[in-house]
């Protein structure tokens, strides 16, 4: 008998996590194979610093062969394009369909039999959503490591002028009415102003940050309420405060309409219309499924059964539509399978939400301006480790998945870097429980105050620096890798 195949499609956060822990846990009982378009492995988070030219790339990725290799997983440089969940014809075996992006292969064509498939591809960057934005338009980035040193490099020439006596207007923040991961963009925000101090120049800058957030420190999760000093605090509060004592611009409730050389057109919530100059831009992309497309054993597309129209892939949540008022903790994924076929997972922000998180809204026009949920990091961890639980156990036998991990049911730790000096540097540090709102169980706030805190200060930033060299650690799998939490 052979022996089942795991196939992973993706090498990020969630992708990676599920391969170093079905590998363990399996050894040669099962063959795990990982797809990925790019050979590296790329620690996001720290992206920022590189951003802001603390860190090299070199520092923040490393290659994923020699890794794999060592720890006896299969690993297919490519592009997965279709599933194929009954596999084709007579034959009845699922498989996936990739091309490889290797060079000297590039474009050739792949077929790789799968017993259990776990979707962790991640997102496209939708850059192409607003007209002018991205790398290739009139913005900077830093979801990439190479987009984070171009996004250094332009800082350096901006630096440069400075220090000739130019003024400079720096703009942050989203790019679309419909962005996630606000918390990368303040975190940015927050380490480009403490570097322009560092360098001498902060008196030359105009620093404005640039949100769909409905208020500051919403950041896609509704905002939160902290306990500090006897006090119940929004997190509004706590983060107008930090950029207020940094002598930050905001603009909220904003979506770009599209970016010129130096000026990105805006509509607000309320229906007006509004631009913001800039010198220099740095606007992160909202995110869209990657694409991939699903076949029947006919041939007949069938992607719309397994995936939502945003692209991202169907899983156990309730998809009914419902206002605002009517959301539950429990319409979110606790499985991460597929209803439609259940040897198939989604992982990380390859899974499709339920909803945001954030109240729905939109401008007089129509236009969407509310943050989506937030998936990367701590919670696409925790899910790729739970969906490998999930398939080890049912390799082993169990009916159905063995393992949960709701981010209604979860809490998040994030501590955001707010200036990278190892005597002077500071970072907030945030813990959120549940990350989804519950507000059958906590009426009042929706999240048990507990275990939600928020605090800023020197220790947070030796934290955030030891959790750099400890993730990549693990992520190379060095001895006692898995007794690091996600």
């Amino acid at each position: 008998m052979s022996r089942p195949r795991v196939v992973i499609l993706g090498a990020g956060v969630a992708g990676h996590t599920s391969a170093a822990f079905l590998k363990k846990w399996l050894g040669d009982e099962a063959e795990v194979i990982v797809i990925s378009p790019r050979p590296d492995y790329n620690w996001i988070p720290s992206n920022i610093w590189v951003g802001v030219g603390l860190l090299k790339p070199d520092q923040v990725m490393f290659p994923l062969q020699p890794i794999y290799q060592r720890k006896d997983i299969t690993f297919h440089q490519a592009k997965a394009t279709v599933l194929h969940p009954e596999g084709l014809g007579e034959d009845p075996t699922p498989f996936v369909e990739a091309e490889s992006t290797l060079e000297g292969r590039l474009g050739e064509s792949l077929r790789i039999p799968y017993d259990f498939l776990i979707n962790a591809t991640g997102p496209k960057l939708a850059f192409e959503a607003t007209p002018g934005l991205g790398p290739k338009g009139h913005s900077l980035s830093v979801c990439t490591a190479p987009h984070a040193l171009e996004a250094s490099l332009t800082l350096d020439e901006a630096v440069a002028r400075m220090k000739k006596g130019e003024r400079q207007r720096f703009l942050v923040g989203t790019g679309h009415g419909t962005c996630t991961c606000q918390g990368a963009a303040f975190e940015y925000l927050v380490n480009l102003e403490f570097e322009l101090r560092a360098r001498g120049v902060r008196d030359r800058a105009d620093i404005t940050y640039l949100t769909n957030e409905f208020e500051l420190g919403d950041f896609g999760m509704g905002g939160i309420h902290i306990r500090r000093g006897g006090y119940v605090t929004p997190s509004n509060i706590f983060t107008e405060s930090l950029l207020a004592e940094r002598g930050l611009r905001w603009v909220t409730q904003a979506h770009v309409k599209g970016l010129e050389p130096g000026c990105a057109s805006l509509e607000f919530l309320d229906g007006g219309d509004g631009e913001e100059r800039f010198d220099l831009a740095m606007l992160l992309p909202p995110f869209k499924g990657v694409g991939l497309k699903a076949l029947d054993r006919q041939g007949a597309d069938i992607t719309e059964r397994l995936f939502a129209p945003s692209g991202f892939m169907r899983v156990d949540a309730d998809y009914q539509a419902k206002p605002f008022e009517a959301w539950r903790a429990s319409d979110w994924p606790r499985t991460y399978q597929s209803p439609a076929f259940p040897n198939l997972f989604a992982a990380g922000i390859a899974f499709a939400p339920p909803h945001p998180v954030s109240r729905p809204r939109q401008s007089p026009k129509g236009t969407v301006i509310t943050p989506a949920p937030p998936r990367t990091g701590m919670p696409s961890a925790m899910i790729g480790k739970a969906v490998a639980r999930s398939i080890y156990s049912m390799i082993w036998g169990a009916k159905e998945p063995t393992n949960t991990a709701s981010m209604a049911e979860m809490g998040a730790a994030c501590v955001a870097s707010a200036g990278s000096n190892p005597l002077r540097g500071t970072a907030a540090s945030i813990t959120v429980f549940p990350i989804v709102p519950d507000f059958e169980r906590y009426p009042e706030f929706g999240r048990d105050l507990n275990h939600t805190f928020g605090e800023i200060g020197l220790a947070g930033h030796w934290i955030k620096i030891l959790l750099h060299h400890l993730f990549i650690y693990k992520a190379k799998m060095r001895p006692f890798w898995s007794f690091i939490p996600e």
